[in-house]
């Protein structure tokens, strides 16, 4: 990134901030809803993905174990009730960690190119889901697996599976516990990520996060006071919006790829 104009840099960093606000906000979706930003900066995703699974290793940690903390000190004297669904973790990573290593190879032999256009039309997918309010839902057995590979093979490949595995989660681990389980499974992934980024020899742009984790730990306190809004509020209106500014946004990289 050493020859980017001073603007690009800086709508780097606003990108940056939204994607802490929205990963700790909703509990996923740092990914999905900044690539399609970042890419119309610099259509480069090997460029960007090393950076935001650091942060996602760093904030997943940090709000899991607040909320750990949290829960201990409301419990008192009494054992505390986890606020992770280990469980359910558990037999869905037995699902997902195959598409995950498929995945995964597919990032690192794939053009940019292509892996760019994949991201921008399966992130249309997604903000049409939003926009006419019927996100992904699971109705059954079958179906969670579907949903969990696939959700792991794009995870794999992007790290923007997070709306297809959220669809599965929702309908299977308690609403207090889901956003927790949701960052330890994102920490569990994200490591197999970085893995294959270390053994690939891709630059983790390391010296950018010191000026880019600050903008994220911005994004992030302002995602937590929202996140205890939306837990008693209605979102619908929010996830409408979101969804028609990423379908904007992700035809907009479309066409300037094309061009």
């Amino acid at each position: 990134m050493a020859d980017l104009l001073w603007y690009q840099y800086a709508l780097i960093g606003l990108i940056f901030a939204w994607s802490g606000f929205v990963r700790t906000s909703l509990g996923f979706g740092g990914a999905v809803l900044a690539l399609p930003f970042l890419l119309l900066v610099v259509d480069e995703p090997l460029l960007f993905l090393p950076i935001i699974a650091i942060q996602l290793l760093i904030f997943s940690s940090w709000i899991a174990w607040r909320g750990h903390r949290q829960l201990r000190a409301a419990s008192g004297s009494t054992a505390p009730e986890s606020n992770i669904d280990w469980r359910y973790l558990t037999k869905a990573l037995k699902i997902m960690i195959v598409p995950k290593l498929i995945g995964v190879v597919g990032l690192l032999t794939l053009p940019g190119n292509i892996m760019t256009t994949v991201i921008f039309v399966i992130v249309i997918v997604y903000g049409a889901s939003y926009a006419l309010n019927k996100p992904f839902r699971s109705q059954s057995k079958t179906l969670d697996c579907v949903l969990l590979a696939l959700g792991g093979y794009v995870s794999g490949t992007s790290l923007i599976g997070a709306p297809l595995i959220v669809s599965v989660f929702a309908s299977h681990v308690a609403k207090h516990q889901l956003r927790d389980t949701l960052f330890v499974l994102w920490f569990i992934l994200v490591v197999i990520k970085m893995v294959s980024f270390v053994i690939a020899g891709v630059d983790l742009q390391l010296i950018h996060q010191l000026w880019l984790l600050p903008c994220a730990l911005v994004g992030h306190l302002l995602g937590e006071r929202v996140h205890r809004y939306m837990l008693s509020a209605d979102a619908s209106l929010f996830f409408r919006v979101l969804g028609v500014v990423l379908i904007l946004v992700s035809v907009v990289g479309l066409i300037t790829g094309m061009g």
